[in-house]
């Protein structure tokens, strides 16, 4: 596994690569500008860092589309100009040929209503072309890929817990697998962040700036302090770093490359599926729900501020319904065998089903 120098370094504030103003800076009343003060604004109600860059990125590119039309400041925006350029988002092409996404469309355009509400609402501008722009529909996708429990133990198992880094590796997916947390969150977590006393884990400052506590489970807090203890201190040369998970360098991971060390372990597993941070968190989601977790509970989990966020996961927690499935429907008996119905469950999940469903019936 690469586990080289540069691929660990922290990456640059994510304000640091927007170098080049689009539009002529010079100009107060531009597109630009008006793009500046509306992110200063952003930042002093209380955005993050990281929403403040997606913001940015998406703004950005409104304002390149819009200058190569001669589009240079906000009064010259109609909402004919914002149809025309939702347009032009359905249509674009990436490189490869493929579109955007509408998940990638409503991202570009959502952004610009909160704008031209806010250049509206300063008096910037007399009327808000972005009241009535209609978005792509939203689409709740099911992940992609979800590991079973044997899997995440496969995966687990490939980590070599005899070397400082393998041993970091394994306690990093220990977090995830436990807690189901994002990769931007267990990048930020601090040593003070565990409490092995309530064998639990305090994430500040999530996404929307919410804190959570979460219990961390026997497992993965034993992993954790495996590393603390045998790995960390060969890493750390800095003894006043915070940061929990460190690189051959002694500093913080760069979030993405977390993401690209666990999608390393889940290929070498060669399990036919693919993913990294994010899969263990639909992982955890998915297995908890099977084994009979309450989805607000799941919901509280994840960090989610709506349930419906969390509700995906109920059509990927199939077990049960499988198993009624497989239990009822005259048609899901595939053949008889020795006088007995094949199906996709065995005769001892059968069973199992059948008393459960007696128990419920008593209830």
């Amino acid at each position: 596994m690469r586990t080289g120098r540069a691929s660990e370094r922290s990456q640059a504030s994510p304000r640091q690569r927007f170098a080049q103003p689009v539009g002529d800076p010079r100009d107060a009343t531009g597109l630009y500008a008006a793009m500046r003060r509306y992110l200063a604004h952003r930042a002093t109600i209380g955005s993050t860092e990281q929403g403040l860059y997606g913001v940015e990125r998406y703004l950005r590119d409104f304002i390149a589309w819009a200058h190569e039309r001669a589009i240079t400041h906000p009064q010259h925006v109609s909402r004919p100009v914002l149809e025309r350029y939702q347009r032009w988002l359905y249509h674009y092409r990436k490189r490869d040929g493929a579109p955007l996404s509408v998940a990638s469309q409503r991202s570009k355009l959502v952004p610009l209503r909160g704008w031209f509400k806010w250049l509206t609402r300063t008096g910037a501008i007399p009327a808000n072309p972005a009241a009535d722009l209609d978005l792509p529909r939203r689409i709740r996708r099911l992940p992609r890929s979800v590991l079973t429990a044997r899997e995440v133990e496969q995966v687990l198992a490939l980590a070599d817990t005899g070397t400082p880094l393998g041993l970091r590796d394994r306690a990093l997916m220990e977090l995830l697998y436990a807690t189901g947390m994002r990769r931007m969150e267990v990048a930020h977590l601090e040593l003070g962040d565990i409490d092995a006393e309530r064998c639990v884990v305090l994430i500040r400052e999530g996404k929307g700036r919410r804190d959570r506590l979460l219990p961390l489970g026997e497992r993965a807090l034993h992993w954790v302090q495996q590393y603390l203890d045998r790995a960390r201190p060969l890493l750390a040369w800095n003894l006043a770093e915070p940061t929990l998970l460190l690189g051959s360098e002694g500093r913080a991971l760069n979030p993405v490359w977390l993401s690209t060390v666990v999608a390393q372990y889940v290929e070498r597993a060669e399990l036919g599926k693919h993913g990294g941070c994010h899969l263990f968190r639909h992982s955890m989601a998915t297995l908890m729900l099977e084994n009979g977790a309450d989805i607000r509970f799941i919901q509280a989990m994840l960090g989610h501020a709506e349930l419906s966020t969390t509700q995906i996961y109920t059509q990927v927690a199939i077990r049960q319904l499988q198993q009624v499935h497989a239990a009822t429907h005259p048609g899901a008996k595939r053949r008889e065998v020795g006088g007995e119905a094949q199906g996709c469950t065995t005769p001892e999940a059968r069973d199992v089903l059948w008393e459960a469903l007696e128990d419920e019936a008593d209830e």
